[in-house]
């Protein structure tokens, strides 16, 4: 690896999330946790906690500009990482900006549908995302109901049927599928990195029973977009951040933070070699 891309600089476009479970606030602790330096660009302003959204504030598009503007004048960004984008409008000036400014690595977490299955964007909103997908990422990690959305059709009851549509949209969209198995039930909840080729590689999980899931798909998304720039291949990566990200959620239940869906814990092996463990 080069000098320059030994602490990658990723930027997280997303959301925030006051009490720090998800969000932007997650994407910089998942990006540090995985070796890289994180910067934070705001599309959406959100009073939410780890019971739920309680408001959602979207600052005008003048200022998402010029707060991606600060960045790229400054900073070069080797790694992007796309959380909510939230409407059409805000997808569009995201996609129009990194016309102008291409990264190299861009990693999608398309945000459509929440754990509890109610639906986040318009149709028009969803449309847009689905071209932004198409136009700049690298590699892009749906949900189980997301990935269903994405490709029009119902969601997947099986690990095998889910990796059957990641391939399906892969090679519609030309960009690698992180498909995610948490939102199945069983003993497992296993990953798979599939290829636009159709090849999958398949990163066994087994299923950590807690409820504190808080802001996984962000958390794993950003640790990805950080380790794509460290890891000899996509697949390397998926597998470091797909590990990471389970041992946040082994830990998870110690943090004791809110009375709901509590977050992971990003900083478990720091805790753990601060406290003198191997």
């Amino acid at each position: 690896m080069s000098q320059q891309l030994q602490q990658p600089r990723v930027l997280s476009i997303a959301g925030t999330d006051p009490t720090g479970g998800a969000g932007v606030q997650a994407d910089l602790k998942s990006i540090a946790a995985a070796g890289g330096y994180g910067m934070a660009v705001v599309t959406s302003l959100l009073a939410q906690n780890t019971r739920g959204v309680q408001e959602i504030h979207t600052p005008p598009q003048s200022f998402l500009t010029a707060q991606l503007s600060s960045v790229f004048d400054d900073v070069e960004v080797d790694a992007v990482k796309i959380g909510m984008l939230g409407n059409a409008t805000v997808t569009r000036t995201v996609s129009e900006f990194l016309r102008l400014h291409p990264v190299g690595v861009v990693v999608v977490d398309p945000v459509m549908v929440a754990t509890s299955g109610d639906r986040l964007l318009s149709a028009d909103a969803e449309e847009a995302v689905r071209e932004f997908i198409r136009e700049h990422a690298t590699v892009v990690t749906p949900n189980i109901p997301e990935l269903a959305v994405m490709l029009g059709t119902a969601p997947a009851a099986t690990f095998e049927e889910a990796v059957e549509q990641g391939a399906r949209y892969a090679a519609a969209a030309g960009v690698d599928v992180l498909v995610k198995g948490g939102h199945l039930t069983g003993p497992v909840a296993s990953n798979a990195l599939v290829s636009a080729d159709g090849s999958a590689h398949v990163i066994d999980l087994p299923r950590v029973d807690t409820a504190n899931t808080h802001g996984t798909g962000c958390s794993l998304s950003s640790a990805l977009a950080t380790r794509m720039l460290l890891d000899a291949t996509p697949a390397a990566a998926a597998e470091w951040a797909s590990h990471w990200l389970h041992e946040a959620i082994v830990h998870a239940d110690a943090l004791h933070v809110g009375h709901g869906n509590g977050p992971v814990d990003h900083f478990h092996r720091l805790r753990r070699l601060a406290g003198g463990e191997s």
